[in-house]
């Protein structure tokens, strides 16, 4: 039995709606790749974006940092 077969005994045992999912994610494999390629590019400028926003912030102290520090002063008084 080869592969296309195997598919289509499957589908014949499925639900209908079932049936809709499988027929989506093929015609979504269908689609052509640059459709693929624009949304990789559009994620890397999004990681990129993120990084850039996120820059510096690593290095600020957290509020619990500054509550503690606060804590500190007050105590010394």
């Amino acid at each position: 039995m080869n592969t296309v077969e195997k598919i289509v005994g499957y589908l014949k045992t499925m639900p209908e709606s079932k049936q809709h999912e499988v027929l989506d994610f093929v015609e979504h494999l269908k689609r052509p790749v640059c459709n693929h390629k624009k949304v990789t590019e559009n994620s890397e400028w999004e990681k990129f974006s993120l990084k850039s926003a996120m820059r510096g912030i690593e290095e600020e102290s957290s509020p619990y940092e500054e509550f503690l520090k606060i804590q500190e002063k007050l105590d010394d008084y």
